[in-house]
């Protein structure tokens, strides 16, 4: 079992004007619900603050890079900017994509591009709350979780992949318009 004092759990939003609240409530609730000692940030942005996790509307870059390294387990939207990020610190992140039906975006591409790396098996995917417990339960439950220490990238190999992975949701969205 982890250190408590080593259980980190950060969660972020991204930086995109639609308040996320449904992923801020999720991880209070599982915050609450959690029975081993951990501590949590939520870089929330224009969502509604939560009640019991500790909490920052932004973080400047480096910061950032600062937490996302030291987390335990790392939760984030489907933005690709901040999964490469932490996929480039080796950890392998919860995503929790944006919907567009929700309110929390205009369109729903961060679910389709999470699906592709899901089916990569490059990130861990929640699109439900249950999935997401599991996920962050799994991730604390273990000595090394896969959530903490990945497999290290570099920029190069990360935007690469990248580019392939666009590249393929280009062609498939082509396609399916055929």
């Amino acid at each position: 079992m982890t250190n408590a004092e080593d259980v980190f759990i950060f969660v972020t939003v991204g930086t995109d004007h639609h308040p996320f609240d449904r992923l801020v409530d999720w991880t209070e609730r599982w915050f609450v619900l959690c029975e081993h000692p951990l501590s949590c940030l939520i870089q929330k942005g224009t969502s509604t603050p939560p009640g019991r996790c500790e909490w920052v509307d932004y973080l400047p870059y480096c910061e950032m890079e600062r937490t996302l390294r030291g987390a335990t387990a790392v939760v984030c939207h489907g933005g690709p900017g901040t999964i490469i990020l932490s996929l480039d610190l080796g950890k392998k992140p919860i995503v929790v994509p944006r919907r567009r039906a929700l309110g929390e975006y205009v369109d729903d591409h961060q679910a389709f591009f999470a699906r592709r790396l899901f089916g990569a098996g490059e990130i861990e995917l929640a699109e439900t709350e249950e999935s997401f417990r599991h996920s962050l339960d799994t991730a604390i439950a273990h000595d090394r979780p896969a959530h903490r220490i990945w497999r290290q990238r570099t920029a190069g190999a990360s935007v690469t992949r990248f580019t392939e992975l666009v590249d393929e949701m280009m062609a498939s969205l082509g396609a399916e318009a055929d």
